[in-house]
């Protein structure tokens, strides 16, 4: 275990069961976590503009304390449609993160804090 890669990936797949687990427990629509879930990868149409933008929105709509935030405050205030997206938005980042989809460095969309995607 000395390849902090793996470590990550291997923890964003616990991360991406636990949020799947806790989505199962809202017993909320599964139609409505497969519709929602890919909705943060709007933020790549940054990359349209500049890769500089591109980054910062992606990043934006990656990171965990955006749906963190939305979970503690659909749980905390008894919303049980936010504290749903904030659990599939929660997911989404897991699993991109399991796959390799890292956080973006501004100078391409391929360069990541997973490495550089593509590269064995």
């Amino acid at each position: 275990m000395t390849d902090p890669i793996l470590i990550q990936r291997i923890e964003n797949l616990f991360l991406l069961g636990l949020a799947l687990w806790a989505y199962s427990m809202l017993h909320a629509s599964w139609w409505f976590f497969a519709v929602l879930v890919l909705l943060p990868d709007l933020s790549m149409l940054g990359y349209l503009r500049d890769p500089k933008i591109g980054a910062w929105l992606y990043n934006l709509g990656h990171m965990y304390s955006l749906p963190v935030l939305a979970i503690l405050t659909g749980y905390g205030f008894n919303l049980r449609f936010v504290l749903g997206c904030g659990i599939i938005w929660f997911a989404h980042i897991a699993a991109d993160r399991v796959l390799g989809y890292g956080l973006k460095f501004p100078t391409n969309f391929k360069d990541t804090h997973l490495g550089h995607l593509g590269a064995k």
